[in-house]
């Protein structure tokens, strides 16, 4: 952290499902001069918030507009079906999308899952959010498709999920403004990708004074060969005659 950090506060938005704090946990103890803030935001926004300096960096689910963004996949989730606990998918340990054929599959305005052709039957409507979806699933009047930290986001106790073997699936990534990629943003990016606090592709943690004593410090003297100069005292000494 350099001197003209102090005070700052990073800003750091996120999708529903995605939990941050591991990597929250490793900034506080790694920059303690600089605060952390959560910002909570719909999977729809987030790209415009970025783009909109409402936050410094961002995790997303792809795929997302990528115009003027710097984007790091992280990691899949496995997409699952959530259902009734006394539907007959509960029954079994995995689903294909060929078993969801004669059932009405409910498609929010907010699924982050990138379809090709969706499974089931169109549900009598598309709700708003994946939040709705799970409570008219609750209902009885169809199933729902989401990546797995959804379904447990928004568990219920009379819903169950399981894993759709054949499905799309969700991908988090970490995202921020490529004109606006800041030392704090690239510390960030260093603990995402696990680099530890001396890693050479990390940022330099020297103090300024010790900046100061690195440049200062005298640099061994070059002959004309490019080897280092060996003192006179320490040269080899030929043989004596006999």
């Amino acid at each position: 952290m350099t001197d003209g950090e102090t005070g700052r506060v990073f800003r750091l938005a996120y999708v529903p499902g995605v939990t941050p704090a591991k990597w929250v946990n490793v900034w506080t103890e790694r920059m303690p001069g600089v605060p952390i803030t959560l910002v909570a935001v719909p999977a729809a926004e987030v790209v415009g918030l970025l783009r909109d300096g409402g936050a410094d960096a961002g995790f997303v689910r792809l795929p997302v507009d990528r115009d003027g963004l710097s984007v790091i996949p992280l990691y899949v989730e496995t997409t699952v079906v959530v259902v009734p606990k006394d539907h007959a998918v509960a029954a079994v340990d995995e689903v294909a999308t060929a078993d969801l054929t004669d059932d009405e599959v409910f498609h929010p305005l907010d699924d982050t899952i990138e379809w090709t052709v969706r499974p089931g039957l169109p549900a009598f409507t598309r709700p708003a959010t994946t939040a709705h979806a799970v409570e008219l699933v609750a209902t009885g009047t169809g199933l729902l498709l989401v990546p797995q930290s959804l379904a447990r986001l928004h568990h219920r106790r009379d819903l169950t999920y399981r894993p759709v073997q054949d499905a799309p699936q969700s991908q988090v990534a970490l995202a921020w403004p490529t004109d606006a990629t800041t030392d704090l943003v690239e510390d960030f990016i260093g603990i995402v990708r696990g680099r530890t606090v001396n890693s050479s592709r990390g940022r330099a943690t020297a103090s300024p004074a010790e900046k100061r004593a690195q440049r200062q410090a005298p640099k061994p003297v070059q002959n004309g060969s490019g080897r280092r100069a060996v003192p006179a005292s320490r040269k080899r000494k030929g043989r004596r005659p006999r």
